[in-house]
């Protein structure tokens, strides 16, 4: 542990450092709020931090920088301060509340939201499918050979498959779409999404010549479990946030591979953390990154996760708190349907 003058002094370039990006001299943390010491005093304290690892001088009579350690020593004492301000707020706020329609369009607009309120890439994965279980079931005649099921899952997400209807079928659904959409609630309401491939036409509606058949085949076909989805956004964000060219690269590479991303994100979770810094993220593609997670539950249980990705210089009480407000607020969103 630092004693209170060495911690300020800690404080006071690391956010200066995350401000400016400018290595931070003993003059200017000599006149910062709380320091209240001289320069002489600040010079042999920075030098103290840095033979101790928090610090480090980049070029000779330069000012210092934070290292990892110093970052970390950082975030584990920011408890606390890390609040929105009251137009941040807001903004999340109108967003949630007016913010409708598929989860998948909720999800990217979700993440371009964080994206904007912390100046980095932000990464939000949806909910996994084969967990969710049905909500709603409504079946729409759309002409007399086609009609339209529509599926509710209780993760928000929205189903929709078109059902060729063709002979019999299509002559029963012009009487008989109404009953069979009754019946498919019936039989599916309250099932998981993994359950579905099992359901079969006859243990569903015997009878001959009801859609209820044609419409089992189509659910069987479209809501297989397909691993889960990544949302991004602020990706050219991370351009401006690295001077090396093949870091930037590096980084971009790693947030198109989705299922790297989402091993990341849960490794991160699965170790207790909620910031990983440099080394800590496991990757070394990220060695000069930091990345802020937090779970989202719906009905009580976590079935994703919000994040943003950065360089290790980020403001992060700016993106503890975004994270942390866009990830219950999302949670509540998708629980409220």
């Amino acid at each position: 542990m630092l004693d209170d003058r060495k911690a300020s002094i800690l404080r006071t370039v690391v956010e200066e450092y995350i401000h400016t990006a400018v290595p931070v001299g003993s003059g200017h943390v000599a006149s910062a709020p709380g320091v209240a010491v001289s320069s002489a005093t600040v010079r042999n304290d920075m030098a103290t931090l840095e033979s101790d690892g928090y610090l480090a001088q980049p070029h000779t009579s330069a000012g210092r920088i934070p290292t990892q350690a110093g970052y970390r020593y950082y975030v584990d004492n920011l408890a606390g301060r890390a609040s929105l301000d009251r137009a941040s707020a807001q903004q999340v706020r109108s967003f949630f509340d007016h913010t409708h329609g598929e989860l998948e369009r909720m999800l990217a607009d979700t993440s371009r939201l964080l994206s904007g309120l912390t100046g980095t890439a932000a990464v939000i994965t949806g909910p996994p499918q084969e967990t969710a279980v049905v909500r709603s079931v409504q079946l729409v005649g759309l002409s007399p050979r086609v009609a339209l099921l529509v599926i509710v899952l209780s993760n928000g997400a929205v189903e929709k498959t078109t059902v060729p209807l063709d002979g019999d079928a299509a002559l029963a659904a012009e009487v008989d779409l109404m009953g069979a959409g009754a019946h498919l609630s019936e039989q599916l309401l309250g099932r998981h999404l993994d359950d579905l491939a099992t359901v079969t036409a006859p243990s569903v509606d015997p009878s001959a010549g009801s859609p209820v058949p044609a419409v089992i085949a189509a659910v069987r076909a479209s809501v297989a479990p397909d691993g889960d989805h990544v949302y991004i956004g602020g990706t050219d964000r991370v351009a401006g946030a690295f001077e090396a060219v093949e870091t930037v690269r590096q980084v971009l590479g790693l947030l198109e591979q989705q299922l790297v991303v989402v091993t990341l994100l849960r490794d991160v979770l699965d170790r207790g953390l909620q910031v990983a810094i440099g080394s800590e993220t496991g990757m070394a593609p990220l060695a000069e990154c930091a990345l802020v997670v937090a779970p989202y539950e719906v009905e009580g249980e976590p079935v994703g996760t919000v994040g943003v990705l950065g360089p290790t210089r980020m403001d992060y009480a700016q993106a503890l708190a975004a994270v942390a407000v866009v990830s219950t607020r999302l949670g509540r969103r998708l629980t409220e349907g």
